[in-house]
């Protein structure tokens, strides 16, 4: 009975662990006000058309500022792990 050896020393490069990405604070910052904008927007639409724009304002920020942190945290995750 052989025993498999490996012979070829390129292959234990791709053995090794990627680098870890980086936490960008200023690309953070952004894609959280960005998805509190878009949110507060689309409640605008919404309370607009339900004939209370300050209300929709409201719930679109109320829904928006969660939407922001989750979505900061996938964008994320691997560097705050």
């Amino acid at each position: 009975m052989r025993l498999v050896e490996c012979h070829k020393l390129g292959m234990l490069a791709l053995m090794e662990n990627p680098p870890r990405p980086t936490f960008q604070p200023a690309g953070a910052g952004m894609l959280l006000a960005a998805t509190t904008a878009a949110s507060v927007g689309a409640g605008a639409l919404v309370g607009w058309a339900a004939g209370n724009l300050g209300y929709g304002i409201l719930g679109g920020a109320i829904v928006g500022v969660p939407a922001g942190v989750i979505a900061v945290y996938f964008r994320y995750r691997e560097s705050l792990s």
